[in-house]
């Protein structure tokens, strides 16, 4: 049994993923959270290993079953999200709280399923994107509700539509989380226009309002948005990290797991699932495709 005087203990399902060093980095070597990871599995041996020694994580696992009992809360980390549905149904059916890295899943109904199972077992259930956490991000997402909207907004930045860790789902979901937290989760519609490696693709809202994205296979100039206001001004804010990029990120899952905070709603967890799946539809169909209903 924990000792409540101990910090929260992390398993982590997944290595190959950047953020597990990361979120490794901030509990263990940093220790700006009350929480630590105990234990990790890994694709392989040796991310799993180079993550474990990089991060300070002691338990190094070859079956991430063996988690049970050993720590308060599981982060599942895998770079495909075809991946996250069974790690995280067993952790949810155990009654512990869950952590998925974006996407929740590539398909919205296995993310509802996941939903129902924790409401089944009243365990927490926790995704987002860390974009939009940052303080730059938040500061101009203000300025857009201050000056009373955005009627259009315009995006850039990097992603594979063609990646085998789930094509537009990885990376894209970035600039349509973004989205979301500018529009919210009302989408209705979205179409795509393929260039070679690259693609735009649209995002139509309620409310008349629409959201064009510019997938880049080569983005490392980074992401980028420019809004255009009800009042017919212009807001633009270049992508810009927090000065500890993941601090936020830590401190959401500290919370999940000390405290079974999620913070999000489940429509706005779910909505990036459900635009990216009409998404992807649309690059194969190159149709206006319908975002299903989020429930």
């Amino acid at each position: 049994m924990k000792n409540p005087n101990q910090p929260v203990r992390l398993g982590i399902i997944g290595s190959e993923n950047s953020h597990a060093l990361r979120i490794a980095e901030m509990s263990n070597v940093a220790a700006h959270v009350p929480m630590r990871v105990t234990h990790i599995w890994g694709e392989t041996p040796e991310s799993r290993d180079a993550t474990a020694l990089k991060g300070q994580i002691p338990n190094v696992l070859d079956d991430w079953r063996a988690m049970e009992g050993a720590v308060d809360g599981v982060m599942i980390d895998h770079r495909h999200g075809d991946f996250h549905e069974e790690p995280a149904r067993h952790f949810l059916s155990l009654g512990l709280p869950v952590f998925v890295d974006k996407p929740m899943t590539c398909r919205l109904e296995t993310s509802l399923g996941l939903v129902r199972l924790a409401k089944e077992h009243k365990t927490p259930l926790l995704t987002f994107s860390s974009k939009p956490l940052h303080a730059a991000f938040q500061s101009f997402a203000r300025d857009l509700r201050t000056s009373g909207g955005a009627r259009a907004l315009h995006s850039c930045g990097p992603a594979n539509i063609h990646s085998k860790h789930g094509g537009v789902f990885f990376y894209g979901i970035h600039q349509v989380d973004a989205a979301v937290e500018i529009f919210g989760t009302e989408a209705e519609s979205v179409a795509c226009h393929v260039s070679g490696k690259n693609a735009v693709a649209v995002i139509l809202f309620s409310g008349g309002r629409s959201a064009t994205l510019q997938l880049l296979e080569d983005g490392s100039p980074g992401f980028h948005w420019t809004a255009h206001l009800d009042d017919g001004r212009t807001l633009s804010q270049s992508d810009k990290s927090d000065e500890l990029p993941y601090l936020k990120s830590a401190q959401l899952i500290s919370d999940l797991l000390e405290k079974g905070e999620v913070p999000f709603s489940t429509a706005r967890m779910l909505a990036p699932v459900a635009i990216l799946e009409a998404m992807a539809r649309a690059l194969e169909s190159r149709l206006m495709e319908p975002v299903a209903p989020l429930d």
